[in-house]
């Protein structure tokens, strides 16, 4: 008996629409599937940068930060690894910016061309380094809440960055 031709096209239609989602969601899926699976390494390594070590006379270490704060993260597609530092300083911005503009491009980063002035950001075998003054609103925004000792003088932060496997370049 054959079934009748108004209830077959639709669920023919929808049928097919469904076939044609999880194919496409299946692609999506597989390009988001990328991950950090085998960072391991390349994390250890920007964690033992010495430029993340590497600090004015002064500076310290603020509770909290004992420890340099190293990952990887993927999102869309982009697999990223990182390695910062913090550190509070008694005495002023520029003096930071002074010591660091000196000591990176003495241990190979270069800057950027196209950073503004006041921007600390270098680049090196395809990595980003980018010293960030703190404020108790990026603080809060991170999670760290009030932090008495980076509320004087200049708290920053040592950022690298290195995108993997992912054609995109290193750049401020």
């Amino acid at each position: 008996m054959p079934l009748p031709t108004g209830s077959t096209r639709p669920m023919s239609l929808l049928l097919s629409t469904a076939l044609a989602a999880v194919t496409l969601s299946g692609c999506t899926l597989l390009e988001l599937a990328r991950d950090c699976e085998g960072t391991e390494g390349r994390v250890k390594e920007m964690a033992a940068l010495g430029i993340l070590d590497s600090r004015p006379a002064g500076a310290t270490v603020p509770p909290g930060f004992e420890e340099v704060d190293a990952g990887c993260w993927a999102d869309s597609g982009d697999v990223s690894v990182y390695a910062n530092r913090t550190y509070a300083f008694p005495g002023a911005q520029a003096e930071v910016a002074a010591y660091y503009r000196t000591t990176a491009v003495r241990d190979g980063w270069n800057p950027d061309p196209e950073a503004l002035p006041d921007d600390l950001c270098f680049a090196r075998e395809n990595m980003v380094l980018q010293i960030v003054f703190l404020t108790a609103e990026r603080l809060a925004e991170d999670g760290h809440g009030s932090h008495p000792d980076l509320a004087t003088g200049a708290g920053y932060s040592i950022n690298i960055e290195s995108f993997v496997n992912s054609g995109v370049e290193a750049g401020c």
